[in-house]
């Protein structure tokens, strides 16, 4: 039984599919048997897959046949009102399915989901939009949904109009609008409405970078207000900013369920998301030419230790090992550093003096660059990985996002954060020297004096 401080509750749930089979939904009990007695094989093939399934809930996996998949097992879960939870894992881990059976779009195969209040979700872009009416009539539609009466919604129709920035369109039907159009006004709705469950999934990468950062905002002010969010995302540094908590989901499966920072943690160190390290033992398949191939790339401490997480104060070294197999060019090793935003961060040469302009003879090398501490800012960081000659602006090897790494800031007041508390935007986090100057007035002093 849910209790009053509990807004969702998650109890051995399951959800699995049959592969190649299209799930119908019929009005009546009528329609159902109906449609069973005109195709009986079929539907006994259903059914007997269903309780093949429930069988194996119950510890017997001999009866899981070929074509059934499981996108959700065995999961449970609860959330406190005004919680922002945080749910990650890599695509297929079964985030988008939890989702849909919580927002009552698809019902789960087992057990029981129990939600206290109103819902609203953004799960795909345009959710809940009805394709011919225009924004403004699907803005009220979507109202009436969540229960609400016009008047309600007409004292929160500016501030939505406002937020979407679809004002020259909102007489347009939705069917015309872009994809990114849809998504804003679709989350200008659900965020606006006031439900007190609001559950979004991944669509806001579909939005530029700045609306990405006010739907961030607004989730984050949505939380304030007491309400409760589901926040699912592969963006790590708006988990960890926006959430106290998170879980992780492995093959439909919670493995993790706890801090945010420490579920991210696990994440990333569990090789479910880019690594800090990539290596390409087999000389044929690493990436590269006749000239130079890439054989490794590693994210090190001062130690020389691989690390995936890096504290913000501490150097990091970014190691690149290659092969140079024809000698006699001067190679420049590089890379290019991103951000979660797609934002360049920085792009780093090789500068090492000894080689610098200097023809390279055939063997082995690792060139490592060092990233001084108190330059990075927070969040997860993608590195690629490139090689160049001097005389030639094509590269020998270029790969993409080869590793990546979170950059975790102190709480102990000693990093370029100081006594801040909140969030800090910027691609860096530079720790500045600070010189202040004082001169004192006691004027103010005086007139307060004589004013007694």
């Amino acid at each position: 039984m849910i209790t009053e401080n509990t807004a969702v509750k998650v109890h051995e749930l399951n959800k699995c599919f049959r592969i190649g089979l299209k799930e119908q939904a019929y009005e009546n009990l009528g329609s159902t048997i109906l449609e069973f007695l005109k195709k009986p094989l079929k539907n006994y093939r259903k059914y007997r897959s269903l309780y093949d399934f429930r069988d194996i809930t119950s510890g017997s996996e001999d009866n899981l046949s070929e074509d059934i998949i499981w996108a959700v097992k065995n999961l449970s879960f609860e959330v406190k009102q005004g919680e922002v939870l945080g749910i990650i894992g890599k695509n297929g881990a079964g985030k988008s399915t939890l989702l849909k059976i919580l927002s009552r779009i698809t019902p789960p195969t087992t057990g029981k989901v129990e939600l206290r209040g109103r819902v609203s979700s953004l799960l795909e872009v345009g959710t809940g939009f009805h394709q011919e009416l225009t924004g403004r009539e699907n803005v009220y539609l979507n109202g009436t949904v969540l229960g609400m009466r016009k008047k309600e919604v007409d004292q929160k129709f500016d501030e939505i109009v406002a937020f979407s920035g679809v004002e020259k369109f909102l007489d347009t039907p939705v069917k015309r609008y872009s994809s990114g159009m849809r998504v804003r006004l679709a989350f200008a709705v659900a965020a606006h409405l006031e439900p007190e469950i609001l559950i979004i999934d991944e669509v806001l990468a579909v939005g530029d970078a700045q609306f990405q950062k006010k739907c961030l905002n607004k989730m984050q002010d949505v939380g304030q207000e007491g309400r409760t969010v589901l926040f699912v995302s592969h963006n790590m540094p708006a988990i960890t900013r926006m959430c106290e908590r998170a879980i992780l989901l492995h093959n439909g499966q919670l493995i993790r369920d706890g801090i945010a920072v420490d579920v991210v943690s696990d994440y990333l160190n569990m090789g479910l998301g880019l690594s800090s390290v990539q290596e390409w033992p087999e000389l044929n398949k690493a990436p590269g030419d006749d000239v130079s191939r890439l054989r490794a790339v590693r994210v090190k401490d001062e130690n020389g230790q691989i690390i995936q997480n890096v504290d913000i104060r501490n150097p990091t070294g970014l190691e690149m090992e290659y092969d140079v197999l024809e000698g006699g060019h001067v190679l420049m090793p590089y890379y290019d550093v991103v951000n979660e935003e797609n934002v360049k961060v920085f792009s780093a040469v090789d500068l090492d003096s000894a080689w610098r302009n200097q023809p390279r003879p055939a063997g082995r090398y690792r060139s490592t660059a060092w990233i001084p501490g108190n330059l990075l800012s927070e969040g997860t960081l993608y590195i690629s990985a490139l090689m160049r000659t001097q005389i030639s602006k094509k590269p020998r090897f270029k790969v993409r996002d080869a590793i990546a790494f979170h950059v975790i800031d102190s709480t102990e007041g000693n990093s370029a954060r100081g006594d801040l508390a909140g969030s800090m935007r910027g691609a860096v986090r530079p720790m500045l020297k600070w010189e202040t100057k004082y001169e004192p007035d006691n004027s103010y002093i005086k007139t307060a004096d004589k004013a007694r």
